[in-house]
């Protein structure tokens, strides 16, 4: 899928949009065939600008994505008459020093999008209390939260650590986690898990399968069977009494989906390639 250097509005630039869309959508149902449930394309954005976005919802995308906080935000405000939209936070508000406050009031912000659908990179309690203390009355529905796992192991990679077995699940934070959102935070729903794999594994998906995702599938298995020990969490968690997997992107969302993925999160695939802010 090519993509021109220029993000303008002109005609040819959405028509290469479209096709992309197109493109991926096609690819998407093809890969979806052997799945017993209907997958969800996330279209992420990022830094692309808010026309593109109401272009794709034009063609019947509903689902999109967004890397950083404040474009999605500032993106929603800009969309507000897109009433079918759904938004999934899929960044890191990373901490830094002094800057605490400023991240729990942009947290707090993100949470007055009335169409955001999910937040798909959660790694700890605290962040959870902040989310659901935030949430507005009006809000009908609970805010759908996936956990992010860090499946390969690299240093870089947000995300909490996979687990192998239910006696090293029980006092993981991952657990801890997932128990405390169904516990302590009426306002939040632990819908399910999601990763970002290595660079590794996504380049050899198409010839054997995907590590990373055969990780989050294992975690996932017990992560479920732990949580159906608990009758008080019946029906407090997941989907129809799954988690779901939020795992692929452009360049494996093929494999992901093949994999048993119920979320992939497609952006330069669609939109083209991501550019650097200034």
């Amino acid at each position: 899928m090519a993509s021109t250097t220029s993000d303008k509005a002109t005609p040819e630039r959405r028509a290469e949009l479209l096709q992309n869309l197109a493109e991926t959508k096609n690819c998407f149902a093809q890969a979806s065939k052997s799945l017993s449930h209907a997958p969800t394309l996330v279209a992420v954005s990022k830094t692309k600008p808010a026309w593109m976005t109401r272009a794709c919802y034009e063609e019947g995308q509903r689902d999109f994505g967004e890397n950083s906080d404040i474009d999605l935000v500032n993106k929603a405000k800009k969309l507000a008459d897109l009433d079918s939209l759904r938004w999934h936070f899929i960044g890191v508000m990373k901490k830094t020093e002094g800057d605490d406050l400023r991240r729990q009031a942009r947290m707090r912000e993100l949470t007055t999008v009335s169409n955001l659908h999910a937040i798909q990179s959660l790694t700890s309690i605290e962040d959870a209390n902040i989310y659901n203390n935030a949430i507005p009355a009006g809000r009908k529905i609970p805010l759908n939260m996936l956990l992010q796992v860090n499946t390969s192991g690299e240093v870089q990679k947000s995300g909490l650590q996979y687990v192998d077995t239910e006696t090293e699940a029980a006092d993981s934070p991952l657990f801890k986690l997932a128990c405390h959102i169904i516990e302590h935070c009426p306002k939040l729903h632990f819908q399910g898990l999601m990763t970002i794999g290595s660079q590794t594994e996504s380049l050899a998906s198409s010839e054997r399968p995907n590590q990373d995702f055969e990780t989050l599938k294992k975690t996932r298995d017990i992560l479920e069977g732990m949580l159906r020990g608990n009758p008080a969490f019946n029906e407090r968690w997941g989907d129809n009494g799954k988690l779901l997997l939020s795992m692929g992107m452009t360049a494996d969302f093929e494999a992901g989906l093949q994999a048993g993925s119920h979320i992939v999160r497609v952006g330069t695939g669609i939109f083209g390639a991501r550019r650097m802010k200034q």
